[in-house]
């Protein structure tokens, strides 16, 4: 497979869909030597299942795990930290990830548990997870989704998971994009396989699942993300780190030099547009946040929205490490501690942050009366 392609694939029987890509993709031949330590890298990113919209399915993992065996390939390990916020150890159980690694025989590495190992990113000094230091070659498998912050998350992305905590609050301080593109030079991406089977499109945990049925695959992870961005009606410009990872060498965004093949009608059809966060943000002041804190809060706006709620909030709501030691009125996590109105939590629930607001505006209109 050349760095140019990009492979799709669409169906119900995920494992053998992706078999039937890997062998499409001669993946055997990329890897090479039978010895070489291969890393599968899914996005675990919370505690839920995958047909919630927000976590690899266990299926496609088992896929390349089963292909690899069959090619006499066995040093295999899993690994993956979830966001800040949420404990990998759990995300393990649930999301199918105990059961997949005690049947194959291959490990899972647990990368919240990691020590961080200073790492220059074509200039920039990051911190990574020493787990990666053991590989020889890297399968990042992501989900295709929304991303309150970021607009998409896929290949580029989910390469945060192979950092520890404290440098994925920094990534926040600085601003998420330019380290995003930079993590992806200090950690290549030998292969993406894209899990395009129910992604929600528009809040990186989920909640709102998209059903596609679709698995697609390439060795550039860069121009991966830059189909992604025009498969959810995006403009590349509008992901600033996509065109950021191009410009340091990453890979590719030029679409015009791609060639897409096709395996089956239905895996050509259009992703629905999704516009539900932009209007959600309007009422949020943020600064620095993470992202397990924000993602959980746009969801909450969205509850407060569906019983018409939303309307009647009046103040903007802040969030992020910005607002640490300031003072203001109304804010959402343990960052805002010090403003009028609060909700304490590092992050707060999804369902807490709605409760909160909920009881705020529930207050709010009871004194008007």
């Amino acid at each position: 497979m050349e760095k140019n392609q990009i492979c799709i694939v669409c169906g119900t029987k995920y494992k053998d869909m992706t078999k039937e890509l890997l062998s499409q993709c001669d993946l055997e031949t990329l890897i090479g030597n039978k010895e070489k330590v291969i890393g599968i890298k899914p996005n675990l990113v919370s505690p839920t299942e995958a047909s919630y919209g927000a976590t690899t399915h266990p299926e496609i993992v088992a896929g390349i795990i089963e292909y690899l065996q069959e090619k006499k390939f066995q040093n295999i390990a899993i690994l993956e930290g979830s966001w800040v916020g949420d404990r990998t150890s759990e995300a393990y159980e649930v999301c199918g990830y105990k059961e997949l690694s005690e049947k194959y025989g291959v490990p899972f590495w647990d990368t919240q548990k990691d020590k961080g190992v200073l790492r220059d990113c074509n200039g920039l000094q990051l911190y990574i997870c020493e787990s990666v230091e053991k590989l020889d070659f890297l399968i990042n498998v992501p989900v295709l989704k929304g991303h309150c912050q970021t607009k998409i998350t896929c290949a580029l992305k989910n390469m945060k998971g192979l950092i520890p905590n404290k440098e994925k609050r920094r990534f926040h301080a600085m601003g998420l994009h330019k380290p995003i593109a930079h993590l992806n030079a200090g950690i290549p991406q030998d292969f993406v396989v894209v899990d395009n089977i129910c992604g929600d499109l528009d809040f990186e945990d989920g909640g709102n699942p998209v059903i596609m049925n679709r698995i697609f695959a390439g060795r550039d992870p860069v121009l991966i993300d830059s189909y992604v961005c025009k498969m959810m009606h995006y403009e590349v410009e509008e992901v600033p780190y996509v065109k950021l990872a191009e410009e340091i060498g990453v890979g590719s965004a030029d679409l015009s030099r791609a060639e897409v093949k096709v395996l089956g009608k239905e895996a050509g059809k259009e992703l629905p547009v999704s516009r539900k966060v932009v209007e959600l943000q309007d009422a949020v002041e943020e600064v620095e946040s993470c992202s397990a804190c924000y993602g959980y809060l746009i969801p909450a706006l969205e509850m407060l929205k569906e019983e018409g709620l939303f309307e009647e909030l009046g103040e903007k709501i802040s969030i992020g490490q910005g607002f640490r030691g300031k003072t203001g009125h109304l804010g959402v996590g343990n960052c805002t501690k010090k403003f009028q109105v609060h909700l304490g939590g590092c992050p707060p629930t999804e369902t807490q942050i709605y409760e909160f607001l909920k009881a705020y505006i529930l207050e709010k209109r009871e004194k008007r009366k």
